[in-house]
């Protein structure tokens, strides 16, 4: 087990959070641009993620599919606490491998209409070092990780576990940090 990892803006005494496997981005990289088809509230766009970072801080939590258990208890959790992001002047974006159309539903139903969910495309699952590998036989879907990135583009926190319950307090924690 090991701690998670925060910008040097963040003391990590503050933060006693573990992690079941680390993510490849490290802690102070650059997050990889990338555009893509998201939804909200059932509405499809183009989600570009250096659009998004001029509002402020993101977070991007990767999930491995739509309308499974922990993807939706996790994806009704972010709803809850999308209030608090916002307070903490942070934007959440849900991304996984399912097709668009399927997450133009997700955000409905198990979102509840609160922020977006984008479709990962190879690219950006590489890119983010998020390949499902622990799983025989879901080729092509996403591990389970959060990264908080800054406004300037700078990874401050990641989180890389399947179990979805720790993800959302620790992504918030670590946004509140940043200010």
């Amino acid at each position: 087990m090991t701690r998670i990892k925060i910008l040097g803006l963040i003391p990590v005494a503050a933060l006693t959070f573990a992690t079941a496997a680390q993510a490849a981005l490290p802690v102070g990289s650059t997050a990889p641009n990338f555009e893509t088809r998201g939804a909200l509230a059932g509405k499809v766009f183009t989600l570009k993620l250096s659009d998004q970072l001029k509002k402020g801080p993101v977070v991007l939590y990767f999930f491995p599919a739509a309308f499974t258990p922990g993807c939706t208890a996790e994806a009704h959790e972010f709803a809850e606490a999308t209030a608090a992001f916002k307070k903490a002047g942070a934007t959440v974006i849900g991304m996984s491998a399912d097709p668009v159309e399927k997450l133009a539903e997700f955000s409905t139903k198990e979102c509840s209409n609160k922020f977006a969910v984008a479709s990962a495309g190879p690219k950006v699952i590489e890119g983010y070092d998020v390949a499902l590998k622990s799983i025989p036989g879901l080729t092509g879907k996403t591990d389970r990780t959060s990264y908080v990135i800054t406004k300037t583009g700078k990874i401050a926190y990641v989180y890389s576990a399947l179990d979805y319950k720790d993800h959302v307090k620790n992504a918030l924690a670590a946004v509140q940090s940043l200010k």
